[in-house]
């Protein structure tokens, strides 16, 4: 998601304004066609999901972006768009190490996490698109990865064991939450004692970003939203083009 707007925008980004896209499509070749039908079936699924309201920060959820666009999850662009690995380099993450990708999709950064933690670790891979958890497990399958438990988790509820996991990260996800704080009141019971939750999302202060705006986000909205559910945002580090990595921690108790 990190590049040239103008990369992005040829790769038929469903986080961008898909349907114009699609209504162009039939002057094209097939494979243009093929590409504006995906785009109009984003559109028209965004539209009829009609997104909520934060109720403290105002903000307006973002549609999630169904299974049909995984294919953009692992454009080819992604790795420089992104720099994943820049990303999980400022977290640190120790072998041996109990992770949960959260909104793991088609697996693009659980695979990653997989190789961080190592044959000693645990990644639980948690999506609640059991069509995204499919893909992912043909993905496991294919490359022998072993280490990654799929989780099913629900709106409001990532299913995971309370006290359960070092690392909650949240690559491109929050901001598509429509039960944030039910959400983080889970994850917060999920971390273990001195566990971290990650949320990477794009800069919402600079318009420059070719992104969406309900797909990005702003420092001060995270810290007011993540911090009313019992959390203190601990770092911010820009390391990355485009998004912020934002480290929060558990607010120890009066």
């Amino acid at each position: 998601m990190r590049g040239a707007a103008r990369s992005t925008q040829n790769r038929g980004n469903p986080r961008r304004n898909a349907l114009p896209r699609a209504l162009r499509a039939r002057r094209g070749t097939a494979r243009t066609a093929a590409g504006g039908a995906l785009a109009l079936v984003l559109a028209v699924t965004a539209v009829a999901q009609s997104p909520g309201v934060h109720p403290i920060s105002g903000r307006r959820f973002a549609p999630v972006m169904g299974y049909q666009g995984a294919e953009w999850l692992e454009r080819s662009e992604r790795e420089e768009e992104e720099a994943p690995d820049i990303a999980l380099n400022v977290l640190k993450i120790a072998r041996g190490a109990t992770v949960a990708d959260i909104g793991a999709g088609s697996g693009y950064i659980t695979e990653r996490l997989s190789k961080r933690v190592g044959p000693t670790g645990k990644v639980f891979a948690n999506d609640v698109q059991p069509q995204m958890l499919q893909m992912l497990a043909k993905r496991l399958a294919n490359k022998r990865i072993e280490n990654v438990t799929l989780v099913q988790g629900a709106l409001d509820d990532p299913k995971l064991a309370p006290a359960s996991v070092d690392l909650e990260i949240m690559v491109d996800v929050y901001h598509e939450f429509s039960q944030p704080q039910a959400m983080l009141r889970h994850l917060r019971e999920a971390l273990k004692p001195g566990g971290r939750l990650v949320l990477l999302e794009y800069r919402k202060e600079d318009p420059a970003i070719p992104i969406r705006f309900e797909h990005k986000m702003s420092i001060a909205e995270a810290k007011m939203e993540v911090e009313a559910e019992g959390f203190t945002l601990a770092k911010v580090d820009e390391s990355l083009p485009r998004q912020h990595i934002l480290i929060f921690t558990v607010t120890p108790s009066p």
